[in-house]
């Protein structure tokens, strides 16, 4: 196969792009299906069939009569009004639906490049696979959903944390892919530990975004809402931290070491984050360090908001402004870390170089 010309390569990564950003508004989506307690509206998984809403009165009864059979109906809703169900319904029906349009402008355009030559053969298995992510996350999201039916009022905290990382690790597959397709540019070899330590901030903040899944799950906010104190001190005392047997399981089911774990992973985040930007500081002069001192400033702003959040009793706006500065901050710091990635690259070209420049001399003796 030809290698792409540069401008397909080009509309393929506007494609990314703009996949990336549909699947960040599915985050939004989802956080608002949540917030609103109609995530659990649709009690049955449809993935074809379900594609079309209730058309008349009878249709709206039969999907009614079928949410009466949840326990969050039972306990929460009994007596709602199908004007109140139809609000609720709106909300998860819309989710579900984004979640199959996304699937459809992948697939479609993906197709479309493959028949046209334009996907490059080390390209191809990558796409492919970011595609079973996205399908794995949609049978995810029904076991999420599944998990709130039955004896249950709301769904497991640790599968809406893990609902929650599956969709910040196909961003970052997006946005990275399409960063690797970008012209590549000669730079001065940077020190390894700054591509280390991108890293390390985007894989430690993917950590804290799981932990606070399972506070929105718990509602842990609701209960623990008062800063820098959580229980009365900074840090708890052990036998409320882990009361809970196995030990392991205060992780996920105890609201206040799920709380404080988070608490204490923000401040390791911002830490490292800042620490990281002086260094590029030290060492580079241009995109490195402007983008390292954005994601020290954007991870501040994410930590003052999540502190407010906190404070004000998780209003739903500004809960749904932190899930988006969190998304934000995946974005930057994904695309922090593999610019960082390119030393790598120009580590190899110099290396050529060099191993051009000794034949040719070798050559001429």
């Amino acid at each position: 196969m030809a290698q792409a010309s540069e401008s397909q390569r080009r509309t393929i990564r506007i494609w990314l792009y703009v996949i990336a950003g549909l699947v960040v508004f599915m985050v939004m989506v989802g956080g608002a299906t949540r917030l609103t307690d109609s995530g659990l509206s649709i009690v049955e998984w449809r993935p074809v069939t379900g594609t079309m809403p209730p058309l008349s009165q009878s249709d709206w009864i039969a999907e009614f009569e079928k949410y009466k059979t949840s326990s969050e109906y039972e306990i929460v809703n009994k007596g709602m009004t199908l004007d109140a169900f139809k609000r609720i319904y709106w909300w998860e029906w819309g989710h579900r639906l984004l979640g199959r349009f996304i699937g459809a402008a992948f697939l479609l355009p993906f197709l479309y490049f493959l028949i046209r030559g334009w996907v490059e053969p080390g390209l191809k298995w990558r796409l492919w696979l970011i595609f079973a992510l996205g399908g794995l996350q949609g049978v995810i999201g029904w076991w999420m959903v599944a998990s709130g039916l039955v004896n249950r009022v709301d769904v497991a905290q640790e599968r809406l944390a893990i609902h929650l990382v599956i969709a910040c690790l196909i961003v970052i597959a997006l946005v990275w892919t399409a960063r690797e397709m970008a012209p590549a540019n000669m730079k001065r070899v940077l020190p390894r530990r700054l591509g280390r330590t991108a890293m390390m901030i985007l894989t430690l903040l993917i950590v804290q975004i799981a932990i606070g899944g399972l506070v929105a799950g718990l509602k842990a906010g609701l209960i623990y809402n008062t800063w820098p104190l959580i229980d009365g001190a900074f840090i708890p005392v052990s036998e409320r931290l882990f009361f809970l047997s196995p030990i392991w399981t205060n992780f996920l089911d105890n609201h206040l070491t799920v709380q404080f774990t988070h608490r204490m992973a923000a401040y390791v985040l911002i830490g490292l984050a800042a620490v990281h930007a002086v260094d590029c500081a030290r060492h580079d002069t241009g995109a490195h360090r402007a983008n390292a001192l954005a994601l020290a400033s954007i991870l501040a702003i994410q930590t003052m908001l999540g502190i407010t959040t906190l404070l004000w009793h998780v209003p739903m706006a500004l809960a749904l402004i932190h899930q988006s500065i969190a998304m934000v901050a995946v974005i930057l710091a994904t695309i922090h870390a593999k610019n960082l990635q390119v030393r790598k690259c120009v580590e190899q070209r110099l290396q050529s170089h060099t191993s051009a420049t000794a034949s040719e001399r070798l050559s001429s003796i």
